[in-house]
């Protein structure tokens, strides 16, 4: 079960104390339950294969729109992270043994698919030598052995900044390299409290270095100020990231940190403008948008 640190928990009194309350939820923050034929099929084959969707995990409000197009991001080495993060819906505990099968597994789905882009994400894993670096690699072997045409973007964490993990990621490397900074530096402590601002920086940094195609992805609304992110955004330029998601955070559970506020569309818009402004390639950033949305889009644009 999910518990909340000290910091945590100090954040969220005082954020409970001192925000004006949220009212009724914007009306461009609702969305349809999802169902369909392609959203029952994805879900049949997930339930087959004995897979994790991060779609699921965290409980994207994109899910339907995703899974009717027959899209997926995959969730590798379980469903069960050693970090606890005060946003995050996955659970929280020791994980399990390693399931070497998961990549082939992983790689027939997206066959059967017949996907043209497929995302791979995954839990932490601390409590690996190599963070599940070798799970990821074997993950990309695959699908480009079976489906050569399949473009792969993976979404990884920062496996503590250790760099013969990075190297054994580069045996097989994808076309995106996608790392989420989250929030902004103020926050790290109670939203990614394991987590280092400037490590995930030199991450982006180091893959970019190598040739892949950058990407990252912000929350808003969690307690950051307009000018925050923009500095944000300004050190993943510098840091040469390539593509940029923002989106609104919504609290998952009463014992995840609560929303600061709901971010009017105009600031979004705002955020993508000045994006582009700045140099990235692609700027997603509406209240929906998540880190895997239109995904397949930007492929097909930058590769």
């Amino acid at each position: 079960m999910y518990k909340i640190n000290q910091y945590q928990k100090a954040f969220k009194e005082k954020i409970e104390k001192t925000k004006v309350p949220l009212g009724k939820r914007p009306d461009w923050l609702k969305v349809k339950l999802p169902s369909g034929k392609n959203y029952s099929d994805v879900l049949k084959l997930m339930r087959e294969q004995k897979l994790h969707t991060v779609c699921e995990e965290a409980r994207c409000p994109n899910i339907a729109e995703c899974w009717n197009a027959r899209t997926a991001t995959f969730m590798i080495l379980g469903d069960i992270c050693t970090r606890s993060c005060g946003f995050c819906n996955i659970k929280l505990g020791l994980p399990i043994e390693l399931d070497l099968d998961e990549p082939r597994r992983v790689a027939e789905s997206v066959k059967q698919l017949n996907l043209r882009h497929v995302v791979i994400t995954s839990v932490n894993r601390d409590e690996l030598k190599d963070g599940g670096a070798s799970i990821f690699s074997e993950t990309v072997r695959l699908i480009n052995k079976k489906i050569p045409d399949c473009t792969v973007e993976i979404l990884i964490p920062d496996f503590k900044g250790e760099k013969h993990a990075f190297e054994i990621i580069m045996k097989n490397p994808p076309n995106i390299l996608n790392h989420n900074l989250e929030t902004v530096p103020r926050l790290y402590h109670v939203v990614r409290p394991q987590a280092k601002f400037e490590r995930s920086l030199e991450l982006i940094s180091w893959f970019k270095n190598k040739g892949l195609r950058a990407k990252s992805g912000i929350m808003v609304g969690i307690g950051e100020r307009p000018e925050e992110v923009l500095t944000l955004m300004k050190d993943l330029r510098q840091h040469e990231c390539d593509i940029l998601t923002i989106g609104q955070y919504l609290q998952p559970t009463k014992n995840h940190l609560p929303v600061d506020r709901y971010v009017e569309l105009d600031e979004f818009k705002m955020y993508r403008d000045e994006g582009i402004n700045m140099g990235f390639k692609a700027v997603e950033s509406s209240p929906l948008v998540r880190s895997s949305y239109h995904a397949d889009k930007h492929a097909r644009d930058l590769l």
